[in-house]
């Protein structure tokens, strides 16, 4: 029945003009492209059943595909799939860490494959970006990393949804869910950051966020607001505060905070630079952290581990995206066409910052 249906998509398919792609094969066998580029590289890494080749290969041959010139195989390769360059395309890396630790998470996942990978910076620049894509689609890189330092929906530039190499969305996901994505669970993170000061024993907590028209900002706001309702604490407007990921708003969202007629017991600061300023204004006001206020951050920059008290944070999961990336690029399975976007878990990383408050320690010492 399926090879019926196959060769009627075979003869529905309107005469191209033209490049055949793996992705107009898969469209014809009824099967992810992936898929079709496991067949056609004859990578056995992925079990794929026996129908399922024969009607990539038929879909293939009827279609007309010409496999493009792959570089030379390495003697005793065994990942075919992957013989070339990787790719890793960012659109901004130098003014933030997170880009630095997704590219060290996938050298970290690559270094043992023999495999080299080759990086360029975009800075969103629409003119570089699509040439850059181009020059490695020319070059018959074996996969394209497209990465993004801000989580956020892009729209895959053109290049990228006509080519047949795979390509793989960090830290970004499209519309369509055409090419397979990963993001940090931003909303499970910052419940987890606010329920750390919950289990704590805070009741009412602070938070300073970052730009809300962020995802990831609106992701730990979300987070915050469930865990409250989760633990029956009530929402108060007033100990929320925009701040922009800087210290210096980090410091005047604290100031604010502190200055309510009910302060807070806890600060959770979107991020760890936030942090940074939380911990000047609290020291300039003679507090000490945590026997006057609790903090948390959110990132685990390399910043939080020396500050005075280290800081407890939120690991973002930007070297586990590499990771993921490079993990499916080499065992990957084969799916449909819509690739649901993978959120990787953020981790809490204990540190000396969270205190029960003060009065329910001067209780318990009773």
């Amino acid at each position: 029945m399926k090879d019926d249906q196959s060769r009627s998509a075979l003869a529905a398919q309107p005469k191209r003009r033209g490049r055949v792609t793996m992705r107009d094969i898969a469209r014809v066998a009824g099967c992810s492209q992936p898929t079709v580029s496991f067949v056609l590289n004859d990578n056995d890494s992925v079990k794929i059943s026996e129908q399922t080749r024969l009607r990539v290969l038929d879909a293939a041959r009827e279609l007309g595909y010409k496999a493009p010139v792959q570089p030379a195989r390495a003697a005793g390769k065994t990942t075919p799939y992957i013989d070339g360059p990787i790719a890793f395309v960012i659109d901004t890396l130098a003014t933030s860490p997170e880009g630095v630790n997704a590219f060290d998470g996938v050298m970290e996942a690559v270094k043992a494959t023999g495999n080299i990978v080759i990086l360029a910076e975009t800075r969103n620049d629409p003119v570089l970006e699509p040439k850059t894509l181009q020059y490695f689609i020319d070059q018959r890189v074996s996969a394209i990393i497209y990465a993004c330092v801000f989580t956020r929906q892009v729209t895959l530039p053109q290049v990228l949804q006509e080519t047949d190499i795979p390509v793989f969305l960090l830290n970004c996901y499209s519309e369509d869910l055409s090419r397979p994505g990963v993001i940090p669970g931003e909303i499970s993170g910052g419940h987890t950051a606010t329920n750390a000061l919950i289990n704590a024993g805070h009741k009412r907590i602070g938070l300073i966020t970052g730009e809300l028209h962020m995802e990831c900002a609106s992701g730990r706001y979300t987070g915050y607001r469930n865990a409250l309702a989760s633990a029956d604490l009530p929402f108060a407007e007033e100990l929320v505060v925009e701040g922009n990921w800087l210290p210096s708003s980090g410091f005047e969202g604290t100031r604010k905070l502190m200055s309510l007629p009910n302060p807070p017991t806890a600060i959770f600061c979107a991020n760890d630079r936030m942090a940074v300023g939380c911990y000047e204004a609290l020291k300039e006001m003679g507090l000490s952290i945590p026997e006057d206020i609790s903090v948390i951050g959110y990132d685990d920059d390399e910043i939080a581990r020396h500050l005075s008290p280290p800081l407890t944070s939120m690991n973002l999961a930007d070297r586990s995206m590499g990771r993921w990336v490079i993990d499916q690029l080499f065992h990957g399975e084969a799916g449909n066409d819509r690739h649901p976007v993978t959120k990787l878990e953020c981790a809490l990383v204990e540190r000396d910052s969270i205190a029960p408050p003060k009065g329910d320690r001067r209780n318990s010492n009773k």
